[in-house]
């Protein structure tokens, strides 16, 4: 259940952290852009921990139009219970049904385990507006670090 080719992994402060993807630090989301206007979404490493055992994942319904910032689906979680926000907007092409199927597919792998195709429609500094390339592994650790000091994470 692979995205594909994985570029360089880098572990942070204990968690393997893709840096060819994208980013929404807000939303704790990954993007990948598969083709010029086409880009997966998931939860990262970080998310899938500090949500706890994934129960169920819901996403939106294929052809359904997101918008930045606005619900994509929901998570239900050990410790987490709520929407998650699209990263980007465009119209959802494809769900992973096998992750809905079984959320835990997250947690053993989250950067195989994408949840929802989209073909992009916002501007294109939506995807620019993510934390990608150089400032992954700042962003990621500062999360971490964040998590930590709010409990949401063990020491």
């Amino acid at each position: 259940m692979s995205t594909g080719h994985v570029g360089e992994v880098a572990v942070v402060s204990g968690y393997r952290v893709r840096l060819d993807l994208a980013y929404d630090p807000e939303a704790d989301l990954w993007v990948e852009v598969i083709g010029g206007n086409r880009a997966r979404i998931g939860l990262d490493p970080l998310s899938a921990e500090t949500s706890g055992t994934l129960a169920q994942l819901a996403v939106v319904t294929v052809g359904t139009v997101v918008t930045r910032g606005q619900p994509l689906g929901s998570l239900e979680a050990e410790k987490f219970v709520g929407p998650l926000l699209a990263p980007v907007s465009g119209t959802v092409r494809a769900r992973n049904e096998a992750v809905l199927a079984r959320p835990s597919l997250v947690e053993d792998d989250p950067y195989g385990a994408w949840l929802v195709e989209i073909e992009l429609s916002g501007p294109e500094d939506e995807i620019d507006a993510l934390v990608t390339g150089d400032g992954v592994i700042p962003s990621f650790a500062l999360r971490v670090e964040r998590y930590r000091r709010e409990g949401v994470l063990a020491e």
